[in-house]
């Protein structure tokens, strides 16, 4: 079992293209030998939006605080604390800051895809 305060977990800038005051942390992953999840903490800075992109794989979302809208095929819909999300792979998505406050979100994703030079391109 592993243990540990996120608080110690050090956050580092997103620069994938599109990315615009976005920072994350890799709460558990790889480098803890965890063999099929990877959990990352976002934080959106207010005005900020993570890329608008796609992948071939999924992941679940909990949005921890703040307020923003989530843009999908469906359209853009707004997302508060305590919002869950499923993004389908290949599923074009965006995450936007429209509050005072971080956007903060957990999200998880399968460890055999995860890299996180996907986060920092």
């Amino acid at each position: 079992m592993i243990i540990k305060g996120s608080a110690s977990v050090p956050s580092v800038p997103v620069t994938m293209p599109g990315a615009y005051r976005v920072s994350m942390q890799m709460l558990l992953g790889p480098q803890d030998q965890c063999p099929n999840f990877a959990m990352r903490k976002f934080s959106v800075a207010p005005g900020g939006n993570t890329p608008r992109h796609q992948h071939d794989y999924e992941h679940e979302i909990l949005v921890v605080a703040g307020r923003g809208t989530a843009l999908s095929a469906q359209g853009v819909r707004e997302i508060v604390p305590g919002d869950v999300i499923f993004v389908s792979p290949n599923e074009l998505h965006q995450f936007v800051n429209t509050g005072g406050e971080d956007l903060v979100f957990i999200c998880l994703v399968p460890a055999s895809v995860h890299r996180l030079v996907d986060c920092a391109k």
